[in-house]
């Protein structure tokens, strides 16, 4: 066959342009995850919702203590996520009252940056990013103290990663995780390296920082505690308020809401008292339908903002429209 000469003539305008195109794209390919931060406001309080990045955590047989893993596999398929690996995600939050600046939770800290190749510990780059300098954060809220919520409070080297702010901790989850009679009751190996860790993060800088709070208080103007144990002994969590708008900022009352929202009696590996926190999950996610109450989620998907609704098994995540603007 033949080619006609209009053929001809377009083979070779494509030749033409192929062999005039780079062998590469002129932007490298990049396998660095941006930074993230969302801000939103609650009445004249800006929250600030900073990516620390997130764990891949393996999908083990006592995952979920009451529920198979083959059933936890099942859930995660539906949802077209990989089986046999938790994606667990991380946000702290900043909490500007325009008097004061707060920031909740610490994420995994600069050690946790280096021993994930940069997967998590991502809270300074998201400070940074949102134009946020450490030095100028006047508090940091603790909501309990498991290694990825107070790791962050120092570096790698052992110095303060917020060298100006005070500390406020839960007085009954310092006092649980602190006390060495506690640590010599240990119940299992998770429970102990977590007492372990304490001790390393808490710090003769970090302590004399301490300032404990107590429930039904508030820690700084507009922000009061919360009790919500079960995931550990002293967990707490906030409620975010001003005039007629509040937030209810949940800690770990549950970690992936897709997974412990809509499943609210799956007892989580990493709960210390697994009942108590199935009775806290029930009890605040029956409250956050009832009052149509906003909640931001430490392992919610950032910006980890979103409401609840109640289900035939539990509760649903309904999450935010992103909006570019306050």
């Amino acid at each position: 066959m033949e080619l006609t000469r209009r053929e001809t003539m377009l083979g070779a305008l494509v030749t033409g342009v192929a062999a005039s195109m780079p062998a590469q794209a002129k932007v490298p390919l990049s396998d660095k995850p941006a930074p993230g931060y969302y801000r939103y406001r609650v009445g004249e309080i800006e929250i600030t919702a900073v990516n620390d990045g997130v764990s891949a955590m393996p999908i083990t047989d006592d995952f979920v203590r009451n529920v198979s893993k083959a059933e936890v596999n099942k859930t995660l398929e539906s949802l077209f996520m990989a089986p046999n690996v938790y994606a667990g995600p991380y946000n702290p939050i900043l909490i500007n009252t325009g008097r004061q600046l707060a920031l909740v939770d610490t994420g995994t800290g600069e050690a946790g940056f280096t021993s994930s190749n940069g997967i998590n510990g991502r809270l300074m780059l998201s400070l940074a990013a949102a134009g946020v300098d450490p030095k100028d954060i006047d508090v940091v809220i603790i909501s309990h103290y498991h290694g990825d919520h107070i790791n962050g409070l120092i570096k790698a080297d052992g110095s303060l990663a917020f060298p100006n702010a005070e500390i406020a901790a839960p007085l009954d989850e310092h006092r649980f995780w602190m006390d060495d009679n506690e640590m010599s009751r240990a119940a299992t190996p998770r429970i102990d390296a977590t007492f372990k860790n304490a001790r390393r993060v808490m710090t003769p800088d970090v302590l004399k920082r301490i300032r404990p709070y107590e429930a039904g208080k508030e820690v700084i103007a507009g922000v009061t505690a919360v009790s919500t144990p079960g995931h550990t002994p002293g967990h707490m969590s906030l409620v975010v308020a001003s005039g007629s708008k509040s937030v209810y900022v949940q800690g770990d009352v549950t970690h992936a809401p897709w997974l412990f929202a809509r499943n609210p009696g799956w007892h989580f590996m990493l709960d210390v008292d697994p009942v108590a926190a199935e009775a806290t999950r029930r009890k605040v996610y029956d409250m956050l339908v009832a009052e149509r109450m906003a909640v931001q989620g430490f392992h919610y998907p950032f910006p980890a903002l979103g409401h609840v609704e109640r289900t035939s098994t539990g509760y649903r995540e309904v999450l935010v429209q992103w909006s570019p603007v306050l």
